[in-house]
């Protein structure tokens, strides 16, 4: 049917043609108007090449012989946190048909944001009508400017966090440091200002973090409580199919992802896919994930644990949910 239509498509105009060389020239044609804005990207000004390449991507040809698609902004960002998951969820999100996201963290709202959303959506995989598209960088969590950023974007978007305990997601950062750089100085040493008077020394990255509540405070400047879903990094390795099972409904999607899809690797500690996307063969996350932790001064460790206490309170009390860290 399709080569059907083809060659009635240029038989058609061979035949125009022969007609308008026979007659009187055709008067030119009046260009067609170009295309606004696309949809879901408010505020964003295109070169007339980038809306004419719009134009010719929307063709049935162009889409037929260069792959159907289109690059779009993001409609879903997991913005956070470090070490609390976020890579295991994209990696089980990506099994869902309707999901496409891009692997590598763009870091476009901390750290290349003068480079302009045209350039952010070119990194973007093409979508079909009906699938999202999503990006992850942990690191928009905790960066003052990211939530006005992207509310200037799309005050749609929405944004998916994933939480884990502070304090092992502190000796987790800690951990991933460790790795890169053998010499740092010991975890101890590092968490607190004064170890004799036991002040935390909340300037530390690893530390600083983990303060969810404060963090939280700025994205509601911007977002209502309700765009913002949070995983728990927890569950999502004990329950995995639960945990998707939220976010695909919290995305609007069909609950496609299940326990099916999952089997526990008991030498990593974690849960695994049985089949990852565009492959028929299990995947497991890297060997960086996972790494075994050293061990901590317990004492330390219930320090810790008494600092986040109240911060950790008040981030049960503003998300409507008990992570069970105490």
């Amino acid at each position: 049917m399709l080569f059907l239509w083809l060659y009635m498509f240029y038989s058609c105009a061979g035949s125009c043609a022969g007609l308008a060389a026979r007659g009187s020239p055709a008067p030119p044609r009046a260009a067609p108007p170009l295309p606004p804005l696309l949809p879901g990207e408010p505020g964003e000004e295109s070169s007339l090449e980038e809306q004419r390449a719009a134009s010719d991507a929307g063709s049935p040809i162009s889409s037929f012989f260069n792959g159907s698609g289109t690059k779009r902004l993001p409609q879903a960002i997991i913005i956070g946190v470090k070490k609390g998951g976020t890579r295991a969820l994209l990696e089980f999100l990506r099994v869902h048909p309707d999901v496409r996201a891009v692997g590598a963290e763009p870091h476009f709202f901390d750290r290349n944001y003068e480079r302009g959303l045209a350039w952010y959506r070119d990194l973007m995989p093409k979508t079909l009508e009906g699938q999202i598209t999503m990006e992850k960088t942990p690191s928009y969590f905790v960066t003052k400017e990211a939530p006005a950023r992207i509310s200037s974007m799309s005050k749609g978007t929405k944004l998916i966090v994933v939480v884990r305990d502070p304090v092992t997601r502190a000796i987790s950062d800690y951990t991933q440091t460790l790795s890169k750089k053998p010499d740092i100085p010991t975890f101890e040493s590092l968490t607190f200002k004064n170890r004799t008077t036991g002040l935390i020394d909340t300037s530390w990255s690893a530390i600083q973090i983990g303060i969810y509540a404060k963090h939280l405070e700025n994205w509601l400047l911007y977002f209502p409580i309700g765009q913002i879903l949070f995983v728990s990094g927890e569950r999502l390795i004990s329950d995995p199919a639960g945990e998707l099972g939220r976010v695909q409904d919290f995305l609007g999607l069909k609950r496609i992802i299940t326990d099916k899809h999952f089997y526990f690797n008991k030498t990593k500690g974690f849960p695994c896919l049985k089949k990852a996307e565009g492959s028929s063969k299990p995947h497991c996350l890297g060997k960086t994930k996972g790494r075994t932790h050293p061990d901590i001064d317990q004492e330390v460790v219930q320090r810790l644990r008494d600092f986040y206490r109240p911060f950790n309170m008040k981030f049960y009390q503003m998300t409507g949910q008990d992570f069970g860290w105490d």
